[in-house]
């Protein structure tokens, strides 16, 4: 099966700043995959009639279907249209009945049209006009060879209702019914080249067997990625070979993924707690209370986290974790005794099933001769089991932050699962 390829263009010199983000392109993504269009570019590109001809002419060359948003406004800098008439060789001519709709429209809202908005009334020789009930700019549809192309306006309430309409009318009869379908394995406590390591003698057969699936391998904050996207004819079909893939690299990678359909950590973890009935308790120093944060923001925690602190200086590890001063001075307050003397004392202090000590030098300062900067010590401490381990982070503060907040919560996830990961 061949799947369709789809080119997204977003106009607006407004998204070429820090102000404003291009984000139809998402829901048009999930949109177009479901109906067997595989997205291979997006672009955003200036109020600009040659930039924007220039993309255009270029996608025409192996597209299927390009779509473009935004630029169909009745001021000076809407171009989208001069720009796609250009691309084509197409005159563009004002349509008449479209005029008339406009000054309808306004007239039942008890308004004069202004004689700019008779740029929305402009059409390239040969569209086809998309009713627009949500706003006065009409979108567009065209063809030229194999490619069609979708002028869609950019606010998101009138694009929506337009290209749903078109994804119904015209786009999903031409895939036949086939889609891509997509699975996220996450993988946590394994590197990027390790996982592809291990998972490439599996993955790489999967191109070639019927139901094709590719796979995309990310290496995300504290964890890694693998995007699984099967092109089928039916969703029974996609759905039948990727549980057979995400079995199979299960199989590989082995307790390392902790999640195959989308879940994060924070609730693979607070639903293994539910489940057992077990609480936590947890004492934080170079995390600044982090790893609480991420606890708690799954509705419902409150079943399973008791409390937390934030013991940054070592007398706060003593007064409210229990750590005995003297452990801190023999060891240093980075230290794998002093991260268990963390979590057993605040786990006493609370009575709960389970403590977590995390205790680190984050930066960018405040490294010493064996603790360089991203040292950070973690102990969990599970009805009297312990497990505590250094780790050694690398990035910014904020990144070695979160990856510490990342690293204790799989330590606890895999005391949770018994196993060593």
């Amino acid at each position: 099966m061949t799947s369709f390829a789809a080119c997204l263009v977003a106009v607006g010199s407004e998204m070429l700043t820090p102000f404003r983000v291009d984000t139809n392109s998402l829901l048009i993504t999930e949109r177009l995959n479901a109906i067997g269009f595989d997205v291979r570019l997006k672009a955003v590109v200036a109020d600009h009639v040659d930039e924007l001809a220039r993309v255009i002419e270029g996608a025409l060359a192996w597209a299927h279907l390009i779509v473009i948003t935004g630029g169909l406004g009745p001021t000076d800098d809407d171009l989208t249209r001069e720009a796609v008439a250009r691309a084509l060789g197409l005159p563009l001519y004002r349509d008449e009945a479209l005029v008339e709709h406009l000054r309808a429209r306004f007239a039942r809202r008890g308004l004069v049209m202004s004689e700019n908005n008779l740029r929305q009334a402009l059409v390239p020789r040969g569209a086809i006009v998309l009713d627009n009930p949500h706003g006065t700019a009409p979108g567009l549809w065209l063809e030229r060879g194999r490619t069609a192309i979708v002028l869609l306006p950019g606010p998101p309430r009138e694009m929506t209702p337009m290209f749903d309409a078109a994804i119904r009318d015209r786009l999903a009869p031409r895939t036949g019914g086939a889609g891509l379908y997509r699975r996220v394995l996450k993988v946590v406590g394994r590197g990027e080249a390790d996982v592809d390591a291990h998972a490439q003698p599996v993955y790489g057969r999967w191109t070639s067997q019927s139901v094709p699936i590719s796979t995309t391998i990310l290496a995300v904050l504290g964890q890694v990625e693998l995007h699984l996207t099967a092109e089928a004819a039916s969703r029974e079909l996609a759905e039948r070979a990727l549980d057979a893939a995400v079995s199979e690299l299960q199989e590989a990678l082995g307790p390392a993924v902790y999640s195959t359909d989308g879940r994060p950590l924070e609730v693979v973890v607070g639903e293994l707690l539910r489940a057992r009935s077990l609480t936590v308790a947890v004492a934080e120093s170079c995390t600044g209370g982090l790893l609480a944060s991420r606890l708690t923001d799954v509705p419902g925690s409150s079943a399973y986290v008791d409390r937390a602190v934030v013991c940054y200086s070592n007398k706060a590890k003593t007064e409210l974790a229990g750590v005995p001063a003297a452990l801190i001075q023999e060891h240093g307050a980075v230290s794998e005794p002093v991260a268990l003397a963390m979590a057993e004392g605040l786990c006493a202090l609370a009575g709960t099933d389970i403590g977590i000590g995390v205790t680190g030098i984050a930066g960018p300062g405040g490294g010493l001769p064996g603790k360089p900067v991203g040292t950070v010590a973690i102990a969990v401490v599970l009805q009297g089991t312990a497990r505590v381990r250094t780790f050694q982070l690398y990035g910014a503060r904020e990144i070695v932050k979160a990856q510490a907040v990342q690293a204790a919560m799989n330590m606890l996830r895999l005391m949770l699962l018994k196993t060593d990961g």
